[in-house]
């Protein structure tokens, strides 16, 4: 990409308190682009939550990979899960990543709680194609923890109530309760405790791998809109944003997703902010790699269309 022309500038912080802001990118260039993902992680505010010992699952990974990458963990700059019993609060695939990581380390044990129910080995009646089927699966980290430790990890129906702690201000454990979940009458599904479920969960480690909550409101502040689950707001089918000039793309606009949807978002965005400086049709992809011609290469008279087209973008 720099081969291409992409100038990579690292180590700059962009906010209203900053040396570079969001301002001052749109007076220095034509068009802005915010990508900047989904990195607001949504936390579990039960009592002792400031104990040590408590991670955001991303905290976890993100120190690892570093490490892995500086020094295969030589540096020692990384969470480790050696000998300790570790509880990720959470699925998904970030949730399978601390679990798989942790047995890499060594973790005594590795336990991963559930809210939900655990889904049925086929789809249900009210999960019919082409929606996503919603079945039990068993990915690397689980298949890890049963081949190291004999049994699949996960512990479904439970809701966490506290955070236990020892005398030295750090996690020991988590008390839990079950809960059991049934339909309604609007077809909805209703939570209960079960009563005498109370149980608890040895911890020296927790990581928190409950999803995002949207992007960090330092850099954008109040300028940029946002829709009601706090990510930037664009039209319909669209990437840009109430600010002239500037776009957005992948989980800060979308939501927290996966990296063929950020890789399909930074394509879209680019073929809008291309329209946008160029003021007629764009020639890049579309979805699948597509080029979309402009219509006046497509019906008669290309140079007279062509022509009529840049006279009324310039008009505007």
């Amino acid at each position: 990409m720099a081969d291409e022309g992409v100038n990579f500038v690292t180590g700059v912080e962009v906010g209203p308190d900053s040396d570079t802001t969001l301002q001052s990118l749109r007076q220095e260039n034509d068009a802005v682009v915010i990508a900047t993902g989904a990195t607001v992680a949504r936390d579990l505010k039960i009592p002792n939550r400031g104990l040590e010992g408590i991670h955001f699952a991303m905290q976890f990974l993100h120190k690892n990979t570093k490490s892995l990458l500086d020094s295969e963990l030589a540096d020692g700059e990384y969470i480790s899960a050696k000998d300790k019993d570790v509880i990720v609060i959470g699925g998904g695939d970030t949730g399978n990543d601390c679990i798989g990581t942790s047995v890499r380390h060594g973790a005594k044990s590795v336990t991963n709680f559930e809210l939900l129910p655990q889904p049925p080995p086929e789809r249900a009646r009210d999960n019919p194609w082409p929606q996503w089927p919603r079945i039990y699966r068993v990915d690397y980290g689980h298949s890890e923890v049963k081949t190291h430790h004999g049994k699949d990890p996960r512990e479904y129906c439970v809701m966490s109530e506290e955070f236990v702690g020892d005398d030295k201000g750090h996690v020991s454990g988590i008390n839990i309760h079950r809960v059991e979940w049934t339909k309604s009458v609007s077809g909805g599904w209703d939570m209960k405790k079960v009563e005498g479920s109370e149980q608890f969960f040895p911890a020296q480690l927790v990581m928190l791998s409950m999803g995002f909550l949207g992007p960090d409101d330092r850099m954008l502040g109040t300028d940029v809109e946002k829709d009601a689950r706090k990510n930037i707001k664009t039209p319909p089918g669209k990437y840009n944003t109430n600010l002239p000039g500037v776009f957005a793309a992948g989980d800060c606009r979308r939501g927290q997703s996966l990296i063929v949807w950020g890789i399909n978002e930074g394509r879209q965005a680019a073929r809008d902010v291309d329209v946008y400086l160029m003021g007629v049709g764009t020639q890049l992809p579309k979805t699948g790699g597509i080029v979309q011609r402009a219509p006046y290469e497509v019906i008669g008279k290309p140079d007279e269309m062509k022509a009529q087209a840049i006279g009324v973008a310039g008009a505007a």
